[in-house]
Protein backbone atom coordinates (compact mmCIF):
# COMPACT_ATOMS: atom_id res chain seq x y z
CA UNK A 1 0.00 0.00 0.00
CA UNK A 2 1.20 3.53 -0.83
CA UNK A 3 0.48 6.08 1.86
CA UNK A 4 0.43 9.81 1.22
CA UNK A 5 2.98 11.96 3.02
CA UNK A 6 1.81 15.45 3.99
CA UNK A 7 5.32 16.87 3.75
CA UNK A 8 5.81 15.48 0.25
CA UNK A 9 2.45 16.83 -0.89
CA UNK A 10 3.39 20.28 0.41
CA UNK A 11 6.75 20.13 -1.35
CA UNK A 12 5.14 19.17 -4.68
CA UNK A 13 2.63 22.01 -4.33
CA UNK A 14 5.42 24.49 -3.69
CA UNK A 15 7.35 23.33 -6.76
CA UNK A 16 4.24 23.62 -8.95
CA UNK A 17 3.66 27.15 -7.66
CA UNK A 18 7.21 28.18 -8.55
CA UNK A 19 6.82 26.70 -12.04
CA UNK A 20 3.54 28.59 -12.53
CA UNK A 21 5.16 31.88 -11.55
CA UNK A 22 8.08 31.22 -13.90
CA UNK A 23 5.72 30.48 -16.77
CA UNK A 24 4.08 33.86 -16.27
CA UNK A 25 7.28 35.85 -15.85
CA UNK A 26 7.00 37.28 -19.36
CA UNK A 27 3.44 38.47 -18.87
CA UNK A 28 2.98 42.18 -18.14
CA UNK A 29 -0.12 41.56 -16.07
CA UNK A 30 -2.32 43.39 -18.48
CA UNK A 31 -4.05 40.43 -20.05
CA UNK A 32 -3.44 41.84 -23.51
CA UNK A 33 -4.70 39.87 -26.48
CA UNK A 34 -2.26 41.56 -28.85
CA UNK A 35 0.23 38.69 -29.07
CA UNK A 36 -0.01 38.68 -32.87
CA UNK A 37 1.80 42.01 -33.06
CA UNK A 38 5.56 41.86 -32.68
CA UNK A 39 5.60 45.36 -31.19
CA UNK A 40 3.53 44.30 -28.21
CA UNK A 41 5.38 43.25 -25.12
CA UNK A 42 5.75 44.00 -21.45
CA UNK A 43 4.76 47.60 -20.92
CA UNK A 44 7.37 49.14 -18.64
CA UNK A 45 6.10 51.66 -16.09
CA UNK A 46 7.12 55.30 -16.08
CA UNK A 47 7.80 56.32 -12.49
CA UNK A 48 5.91 59.62 -12.65
CA UNK A 49 2.66 57.86 -13.50
CA UNK A 50 2.77 54.37 -12.06
CA UNK A 51 4.17 55.32 -8.65
CA UNK A 52 0.50 55.70 -7.76
CA UNK A 53 -0.39 52.28 -9.09
CA UNK A 54 -2.00 51.18 -12.32
CA UNK A 55 -5.19 49.36 -13.31
CA UNK A 56 -5.17 45.60 -13.49
CA UNK A 57 -5.72 44.97 -17.20
CA UNK A 58 -6.16 46.79 -20.51
CA UNK A 59 -9.02 49.01 -21.47
CA UNK A 60 -12.04 47.17 -22.79
CA UNK A 61 -14.27 48.72 -25.40
CA UNK A 62 -18.05 48.95 -25.17
CA UNK A 63 -18.34 45.18 -25.43
CA UNK A 64 -19.40 43.04 -22.50
CA UNK A 65 -21.54 43.66 -19.46
CA UNK A 66 -19.32 46.04 -17.46
CA UNK A 67 -21.58 48.64 -15.80
CA UNK A 68 -21.07 51.88 -17.69
CA UNK A 69 -22.42 54.91 -19.43
CA UNK A 70 -20.69 56.73 -22.24
CA UNK A 71 -20.51 60.08 -23.93
CA UNK A 72 -19.45 60.67 -27.53
CA UNK A 73 -17.97 64.06 -28.36
CA UNK A 74 -17.04 65.33 -31.80
CA UNK A 75 -13.78 67.14 -32.46
CA UNK A 76 -14.01 70.78 -31.35
CA UNK A 77 -10.72 72.48 -32.18
CA UNK A 78 -6.93 72.15 -32.15
CA UNK A 79 -4.60 74.46 -30.25
CA UNK A 80 -1.15 74.49 -28.69
CA UNK A 81 -2.78 75.20 -25.32
CA UNK A 82 -3.09 73.25 -22.07
CA UNK A 83 -5.06 74.98 -19.30
CA UNK A 84 -4.01 72.27 -16.80
CA UNK A 85 -0.27 71.95 -17.42
CA UNK A 86 0.38 75.44 -18.87
CA UNK A 87 -2.42 77.67 -17.57
CA UNK A 88 -2.45 81.22 -18.88
CA UNK A 89 0.30 80.47 -21.41
CA UNK A 90 -1.22 80.34 -24.91
CA UNK A 91 0.87 78.50 -27.47
CA UNK A 92 3.24 77.03 -24.85
CA UNK A 93 2.03 73.45 -25.18
CA UNK A 94 2.36 70.87 -27.91
CA UNK A 95 -0.62 70.69 -30.24
CA UNK A 96 -3.77 69.19 -28.68
CA UNK A 97 -7.08 68.00 -30.06
CA UNK A 98 -9.97 69.28 -27.93
CA UNK A 99 -13.36 67.58 -27.49
CA UNK A 100 -16.48 68.50 -25.57
CA UNK A 101 -16.40 72.04 -24.28
CA UNK A 102 -15.91 74.41 -27.21
CA UNK A 103 -14.51 77.37 -25.28
CA UNK A 104 -11.32 75.78 -24.01
CA UNK A 105 -8.06 77.71 -24.34
CA UNK A 106 -5.03 78.40 -22.18
CA UNK A 107 -7.10 80.56 -19.83
CA UNK A 108 -9.92 78.09 -19.20
CA UNK A 109 -10.79 77.20 -15.61
CA UNK A 110 -13.29 74.75 -14.20
CA UNK A 111 -15.54 77.72 -13.42
CA UNK A 112 -15.45 79.12 -16.97
CA UNK A 113 -16.47 75.76 -18.47
CA UNK A 114 -20.09 76.56 -17.61
CA UNK A 115 -20.05 79.37 -20.20
CA UNK A 116 -19.04 77.11 -23.08
CA UNK A 117 -21.03 74.98 -25.46
CA UNK A 118 -20.29 71.29 -26.03
CA UNK A 119 -19.74 68.93 -28.95
CA UNK A 120 -20.87 66.02 -26.79
CA UNK A 121 -24.12 64.19 -27.43
CA UNK A 122 -24.97 64.76 -23.76
CA UNK A 123 -25.63 68.52 -23.51
CA UNK A 124 -25.19 68.50 -19.72
CA UNK A 125 -21.62 67.31 -20.11
CA UNK A 126 -19.59 70.49 -20.58
CA UNK A 127 -16.39 68.82 -19.46
CA UNK A 128 -13.19 69.49 -21.40
CA UNK A 129 -11.34 66.50 -22.82
CA UNK A 130 -8.13 66.73 -24.83
CA UNK A 131 -5.31 64.57 -26.18
CA UNK A 132 -2.19 65.14 -28.30
CA UNK A 133 -2.57 65.66 -32.02
CA UNK A 134 -1.43 62.86 -34.31
CA UNK A 135 0.77 63.86 -37.25
CA UNK A 136 2.21 62.20 -40.31
CA UNK A 137 5.16 64.35 -41.26
CA UNK A 138 3.90 67.95 -41.35
CA UNK A 139 0.27 66.89 -41.80
CA UNK A 140 -2.03 67.14 -38.79
CA UNK A 141 -4.50 64.24 -38.79
CA UNK A 142 -7.61 65.84 -37.36
CA UNK A 143 -9.40 63.50 -34.99
CA UNK A 144 -12.88 62.29 -35.87
CA UNK A 145 -14.39 62.04 -32.40
CA UNK A 146 -13.83 60.87 -28.86
CA UNK A 147 -15.70 58.47 -26.62
CA UNK A 148 -15.64 58.71 -22.84
CA UNK A 149 -16.55 55.50 -21.02
CA UNK A 150 -17.52 56.00 -17.38
CA UNK A 151 -17.13 52.77 -15.37
CA UNK A 152 -16.10 51.35 -12.01
CA UNK A 153 -12.45 50.39 -11.79
CA UNK A 154 -11.89 46.68 -12.39
CA UNK A 155 -13.05 44.70 -9.37
CA UNK A 156 -14.32 47.78 -7.53
CA UNK A 157 -17.76 47.31 -5.97
CA UNK A 158 -20.00 49.43 -8.25
CA UNK A 159 -22.23 50.64 -5.43
CA UNK A 160 -19.24 52.35 -3.76
CA UNK A 161 -18.29 54.44 -6.80
CA UNK A 162 -18.86 58.18 -6.45
CA UNK A 163 -19.18 60.76 -9.24
CA UNK A 164 -16.25 63.07 -9.88
CA UNK A 165 -16.26 65.97 -7.44
CA UNK A 166 -17.10 69.35 -8.88
CA UNK A 167 -13.96 71.01 -10.25
CA UNK A 168 -11.80 67.89 -10.48
CA UNK A 169 -8.98 68.00 -13.03
CA UNK A 170 -6.59 65.18 -13.84
CA UNK A 171 -4.22 63.75 -16.43
CA UNK A 172 -4.07 60.16 -17.61
CA UNK A 173 -0.86 58.82 -19.13
CA UNK A 174 2.49 60.61 -19.39
CA UNK A 175 3.44 63.03 -22.14
CA UNK A 176 7.09 62.77 -21.07
CA UNK A 177 7.34 58.98 -21.19
CA UNK A 178 10.66 57.79 -22.59
CA UNK A 179 9.54 54.19 -23.01
CA UNK A 180 6.43 52.06 -23.22
CA UNK A 181 3.62 52.88 -20.84
CA UNK A 182 1.49 50.07 -19.36
CA UNK A 183 -1.22 48.91 -21.74
CA UNK A 184 -3.61 49.26 -18.82
CA UNK A 185 -3.06 53.03 -18.93
CA UNK A 186 -2.25 53.89 -22.57
CA UNK A 187 -2.93 51.72 -25.61
CA UNK A 188 -3.63 51.81 -29.34
CA UNK A 189 -6.33 49.84 -31.12
CA UNK A 190 -8.50 49.66 -34.23
CA UNK A 191 -12.19 50.52 -34.29
CA UNK A 192 -14.19 48.90 -31.52
CA UNK A 193 -11.90 45.86 -31.34
CA UNK A 194 -10.52 44.64 -28.03
CA UNK A 195 -6.93 44.17 -29.17
CA UNK A 196 -4.45 46.54 -27.56
CA UNK A 197 -0.92 47.50 -28.61
CA UNK A 198 1.81 49.82 -27.33
CA UNK A 199 2.33 51.21 -30.85
CA UNK A 200 -0.30 51.95 -33.51
CA UNK A 201 -1.30 48.78 -35.39
CA UNK A 202 -2.19 48.75 -39.07
CA UNK A 203 -5.97 49.00 -39.12
CA UNK A 204 -8.21 47.61 -41.84
CA UNK A 205 -10.11 50.09 -43.98
CA UNK A 206 -13.16 51.33 -42.14
CA UNK A 207 -11.66 50.70 -38.68
CA UNK A 208 -10.09 53.95 -37.57
CA UNK A 209 -7.00 54.03 -35.39
CA UNK A 210 -7.76 54.79 -31.75
CA UNK A 211 -5.70 56.05 -28.82
CA UNK A 212 -7.09 54.86 -25.49
CA UNK A 213 -6.22 56.31 -22.09
CA UNK A 214 -7.42 55.07 -18.69
CA UNK A 215 -7.58 57.65 -15.89
CA UNK A 216 -7.15 56.94 -12.15
CA UNK A 217 -10.24 55.87 -10.22
CA UNK A 218 -9.31 56.71 -6.61
CA UNK A 219 -9.26 60.20 -5.09
CA UNK A 220 -7.61 61.53 -1.94
CA UNK A 221 -10.91 63.16 -0.93
CA UNK A 222 -9.37 66.62 -0.49
CA UNK A 223 -7.56 68.04 -3.50
CA UNK A 224 -9.13 68.81 -6.88
CA UNK A 225 -5.67 69.06 -8.48
CA UNK A 226 -2.01 68.68 -7.51
CA UNK A 227 1.30 70.15 -8.63
CA UNK A 228 1.98 67.30 -11.06
CA UNK A 229 -1.74 66.74 -11.80
CA UNK A 230 -1.35 63.08 -10.78
CA UNK A 231 -0.70 63.00 -7.02
CA UNK A 232 -4.28 63.70 -5.89
CA UNK A 233 -5.61 60.58 -7.64
CA UNK A 234 -4.46 56.97 -7.97
CA UNK A 235 -5.41 53.67 -9.58
CA UNK A 236 -7.23 50.91 -7.74
CA UNK A 237 -5.74 47.43 -7.73
CA UNK A 238 -7.59 44.17 -7.18
CA UNK A 239 -10.75 46.13 -6.48
CA UNK A 240 -9.33 48.34 -3.73
CA UNK A 241 -8.05 51.89 -3.56
CA UNK A 242 -4.56 52.41 -2.08
CA UNK A 243 -3.91 53.99 1.31
CA UNK A 244 -4.35 57.73 1.20
CA UNK A 245 -6.94 57.58 -1.61
CA UNK A 246 -10.11 56.45 0.16
CA UNK A 247 -12.71 57.62 -2.37
CA UNK A 248 -13.56 55.32 -5.27
CA UNK A 249 -14.54 57.55 -8.20
CA UNK A 250 -15.74 56.69 -11.67
CA UNK A 251 -12.94 55.46 -13.91
CA UNK A 252 -12.81 57.47 -17.13
CA UNK A 253 -11.60 55.44 -20.12
CA UNK A 254 -11.07 57.92 -22.92
CA UNK A 255 -10.79 57.01 -26.60
CA UNK A 256 -9.72 59.30 -29.45
CA UNK A 257 -10.42 58.18 -33.01
CA UNK A 258 -8.08 59.28 -35.80
CA UNK A 259 -8.82 58.88 -39.55
CA UNK A 260 -5.93 56.47 -40.14
CA UNK A 261 -6.05 53.09 -41.91
CA UNK A 262 -3.27 50.89 -43.18
CA UNK A 263 0.36 51.95 -42.93
CA UNK A 264 1.49 53.68 -39.75
CA UNK A 265 4.77 54.85 -41.27
CA UNK A 266 5.63 58.41 -40.34
CA UNK A 267 3.07 58.73 -37.54
CA UNK A 268 4.09 60.71 -34.47
CA UNK A 269 2.25 62.31 -31.56
CA UNK A 270 2.66 66.04 -31.10
CA UNK A 271 3.93 65.33 -27.58
CA UNK A 272 6.85 63.28 -28.93
CA UNK A 273 7.14 59.58 -29.72
CA UNK A 274 4.19 57.26 -30.16
CA UNK A 275 4.57 56.05 -26.57
CA UNK A 276 3.84 59.52 -25.12
CA UNK A 277 0.07 59.05 -25.23
CA UNK A 278 -1.93 60.90 -22.60
CA UNK A 279 -5.19 62.78 -22.11
CA UNK A 280 -6.47 65.60 -19.91
CA UNK A 281 -9.83 66.13 -18.22
CA UNK A 282 -11.53 69.07 -16.53
CA UNK A 283 -14.87 68.26 -14.93
CA UNK A 284 -17.57 70.50 -16.36
CA UNK A 285 -20.51 68.14 -15.89
CA UNK A 286 -23.79 69.26 -14.47
CA UNK A 287 -23.21 67.60 -11.09
CA UNK A 288 -26.80 66.46 -10.64
CA UNK A 289 -26.78 64.79 -14.06
CA UNK A 290 -23.43 63.10 -13.42
CA UNK A 291 -24.62 61.81 -10.05
CA UNK A 292 -27.79 60.51 -11.68
CA UNK A 293 -25.82 58.59 -14.32
CA UNK A 294 -23.60 57.02 -11.68
CA UNK A 295 -26.62 55.97 -9.64
CA UNK A 296 -28.78 54.72 -12.52
CA UNK A 297 -26.04 52.85 -14.39
CA UNK A 298 -23.10 52.01 -12.16
CA UNK A 299 -24.85 51.48 -8.84
CA UNK A 300 -27.51 49.38 -10.52
CA UNK A 301 -24.78 47.49 -12.41
CA UNK A 302 -26.25 47.96 -15.86
CA UNK A 303 -24.89 49.03 -19.24
CA UNK A 304 -26.54 52.28 -20.26
CA UNK A 305 -26.86 54.09 -23.54
CA UNK A 306 -25.26 57.43 -24.24
CA UNK A 307 -25.43 59.20 -20.89
CA UNK A 308 -29.16 58.77 -20.81
CA UNK A 309 -29.76 56.44 -17.92
CA UNK A 310 -31.44 54.00 -20.32
CA UNK A 311 -30.21 50.44 -20.21
CA UNK A 312 -29.28 48.61 -23.37
CA UNK A 313 -30.15 45.20 -22.15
Amino acid sequence: MIRSCPAAVALIAAVLAVLAVSACAGNDGTGSTDTDHDHVGTASAHADVTSLGQPDEPIAGPQGATPQFLVECLFSHAAADDPIVSPGQPGKSHLHMFFGNTGVDAYTTVVSLADGETTCDQPLDKAAYWAPALLRGPEVLTAVKSTAYYRPGRGVEPSTVQPFPEGLVMVGGNSGATGEQPLSIVAWGCGAGIERAVLPPECAEGRNLRLLVTFPDCWDGRNLDSDDHHAHVAYSSQGACPAGFPVAITQLQFSVEYPVWGSTEGLVLASGGLTTGHADFMNGWDQAKLASEVQLCLHREVVCGVASGRTTG
